[in-house]
């Protein structure tokens, strides 16, 4: 069975890590655009599911696979959709819906390939059921299956979404916080800024909103599993269940380590005491607020100069996604606050204060522009729909 794991496009490696640190073998797994794949045993195929959606940290979506084939026409589609197992997947009377995507194929027109997806399932369930009426019951109050067609290069894959909300969902944060971060971006903005938690390092976000960061970061040092405090899709599929979930989960809650620590590594700060006052709230609601702290500050406050007077720390990470224009202000506006930024953490030729490494998250290169300070090592990734570039400093001068 393929287990196929979506991410925003940039975060496929750590998303190749996040099964790597579960116990899986590198041979399992391929990575392409936008893609992780994950083989597993057929014997053992539903487990491993539920563990997948429990520990992805930097996924947006887990999705089994029904089939793949070729298909370069309609004709083609249509046939080869209607020739996979359907009955075997979607339970009798249960409602169905079919999305999907096509990338540098010949096939396009997604609504049309929705209905003819969707002609083609209930052609197949009509026949393998023998249904003489020719009407495929469908109950929405029973269940609802989502379908999801992939085309990329002419390759389909039909799957059958297994987690309902997208993963970013965690279950701590409310959507009250304006123009928060994605829990999966976040995190991912921790692991490529490379931050080895109970090290000689402490995190600071210098602008945390609601604290997604510096809760995200917490939570992957204290091994908290993303999905623990939330449900899937899976569960109420009946040839599935809640049981994989149950282990699942109890597995997660065996390997967390909430031992009292003597210093605190994870820092947030905001100008906002509304935005404070929420990251609170949700580091509670993640169970991290033991292992956190915030407070309501101007970032210019937060200086190479004293910050280690705040940590304890001689070694820092500034990471942080400022507020940028077309989010909350106008671009003259966000290249001032980067240009308040770099001021404050790098020097005149663009390294790293002393005590202090750099890692600033915007919409492509425009912290770089507004800088005039080129990155050590930067990042493609996508806020969304923003196409966005972590900018990662760490020279020192």
């Amino acid at each position: 069975m393929n287990i196929i794991i979506t991410t925003l496009f940039g975060l496929e490696s750590p998303t190749k890590d996040d099964l790597l640190a579960i116990g899986y073998d590198k041979a399992q797994i391929t990575v392409t655009d936008g893609v992780v794949t994950l083989c597993v045993p057929e014997d053992t195929w539903k487990m491993d599911l539920a563990r997948v959606n429990m520990w992805m940290r930097h996924a947006e979506r887990v999705f089994f696979q029904v089939g793949e084939f070729d298909a370069e026409t309609f004709d083609s589609f249509f046939d080869n959709t209607k020739a996979l197992p359907w009955s075997e997947f979607i339970p009798r009377d249960y409602a169905f819906i079919v999305n999907g995507f096509s990338r540098k194929s010949k096939l396009f027109g997604i609504p049309a390939l929705q209905s003819l997806a969707m002609k083609a399932i209930v052609d197949a369930l009509i026949a393998s059921r023998g249904i003489k009426d020719g009407i495929v019951a469908e109950d929405s109050d029973k269940g609802t299956i989502r379908i999801q067609f992939g085309i990329v290069n002419d390759h389909v894959r039909m799957m059958i979404d297994s987690s309902g909300d997208g993963l970013h969902k965690r279950g701590y944060r409310p959507l009250t916080h304006e123009a928060p971060i994605r829990e999966t971006l976040a995190s991912g903005m921790v692991s490529i800024a490379h931050y080895k938690p109970f090290g000689y390092e402490a995190l600071y976000d210098p602008f945390c909103g609601s604290g997604t960061i510096v809760i995200e970061a917490a939570m992957m040092a204290l091994n908290i599993a993303p999905g623990k405090n939330r449900k899937f899709a899976f569960t109420g599929i009946p040839y599935i269940g809640g049981q994989p979930y149950r282990r699942a989960l109890s597995e997660a809650l065996e390997l967390e380590d909430l031992s009292p620590l003597d210093d605190t590594f994870f820092y947030g700060s905001d100008i906002d005491p509304k935005a404070v006052r929420s990251a609170v709230t949700n580091a509670k609601s993640a169970g991290v607020d033991k292992f956190v702290r915030f407070k309501v500050s101007d970032f210019k406050e937060i200086r190479p100069d004293n910050i280690s007077g705040i940590t304890g720390f001689d070694r820092n990470l500034i990471i942080t996604n400022p507020p940028y224009g077309g989010r909350l202000m106008t671009p003259e506006d966000a290249d001032k606050i980067y240009r308040d930024i770099a001021r404050t953490y790098l020097t005149k030729d663009g390294s790293c204060r002393k005590g202090v490494r750099l890692s600033v998250i915007s919409p492509d290169d425009t912290f770089e522009k507004a800088t005039g300070f080129k990155a050590d090592k930067r990042y493609k990734l996508y806020n969304g729909n923003i196409k966005c570039q972590l900018n990662n400093y760490f020279k020192l001068g």
